[in-house]
């Protein structure tokens, strides 16, 4: 059966400005450009489909206008729904000022994705050969916490979770946070997240405090560094700096959904943690040239990335080689 990645969290839709700053407190600005996208928990699921795997969505939609376009987003994804709508609620939403220096603010507002009970959860099962993946944004609700960590503790063992604790990290009360991270087969975070739960210091430092003090069963730790790429450390000891690649960014939105996707795609399909994380990194990397927070590339354009990057290294060694004119 081909593996399955499993989203359990949110799925919200952004309400994107883009702006050449962000006004000073009180004032007003007129925005370069409008959109009404799908994002969250979206972009990841879609980085992961784009990257050649299934993917399901088990977490809550709403009733209304948000909901009907995260719907028809899914569906043109290829994205199986496992769970009916949520009555009276709509999906969430985010309104997300993008400046023109590529950074993100964001204001959001919960909807049917901050309330899932364990009635909910029941309809979904991990089988066999599933990823599971979750997202500290729905840990943060009180209305989702409790049903949603009981369910992640009750996964069975080969089931792999991975878990992003997200910028609201510090939202998560710290018990729902160690069961959760107790359960973690990969961690992926940036490095504010990082220090959030392992505390300050440097990023090796801060992966190896992860697997030792926080993450028990994880296999591994992946702690995003935006441009400069990531750092991946294993629980055995092995670890290792992945470089990402130099582009022109003009949205950073979804990027670490990006990465995360992809890292599961290439995870689920065999490839060794470090080549994942490369990979990762390049869809990534690809998807901060575009606009939109679900701007992440498919399989075959990150393939060819990476193969331009190879061909560019190679001809930049001969070049450098003795003898070559």
């Amino acid at each position: 059966m081909m593996p399955r990645l499993l989203h359990v969290g949110s799925a919200v839709v952004d309400y994107v400005y883009r702006l050449d700053s962000l006004p000073a407190p009180g004032a007003e600005k007129t925005a370069t450009s409008y959109r009404r996208v799908v994002g969250g928990g979206f972009n990841m699921m879609a980085a992961a489909a784009r990257s050649g795997m299934a993917v399901a969505f088990g977490g809550q939609h709403g009733t209304g206008p948000d909901g009907d376009l995260l719907r028809a987003a899914l569906a043109a994804e290829g994205i199986e729904v496992l769970s009916p709508r949520s009555s009276g609620l709509d999906t969430g939403n985010s309104v997300v000022l993008v400046t023109d220096d590529a950074e993100r603010t964001f204001v959001s507002w919960p909807g049917a994705e901050s309330r899932v009970g364990a009635d909910m959860l029941a309809r979904v099962e991990a089988r066999p050969g599933d990823w599971v993946f979750l997202s500290g944004y729905t840990l943060s609700y009180p209305g989702s916490r409790d049903a949603l960590a009981g369910w992640i503790e009750a996964l069975p063992p080969a089931v792999p979770f991975v878990f992003d604790p997200t910028p609201v990290v510090g939202d998560i009360p710290a018990a729902i946070l160690s069961r959760v991270l107790a359960r973690v087969t990969w961690l992926s975070c940036n490095r504010a997240e990082a220090a959030a739960i392992a505390g300050s210091g440097a990023i090796g430092e801060a992966a190896g405090a992860l697997l030792a003090r926080h993450c028990p069963r994880a296999a591994g730790v992946v702690v995003r560094a935006g441009g400069e790429g990531c750092l991946v450390r294993l629980a055995g000891g092995a670890g290792r700096a992945v470089p990402g690649f130099a582009v022109a960014a003009v949205d950073t939105n979804g990027a670490g959904d990006a990465h995360i996707g992809a890292f599961v795609a290439a995870l689920s399909r065999g490839q060794d943690p470090f080549e994942a994380a490369r990979y990762a990194n390049a869809a990534a990397a690809i998807s901060v040239t575009r606009p939109g927070g679900s701007s992440a590339p498919t399989d075959a354009e990150t393939r060819a990335f990476l193969r331009k990057q190879d061909d560019e290294v190679n001809a930049s060694a001969r070049s450098r080689a003795p003898g070559a004119r």
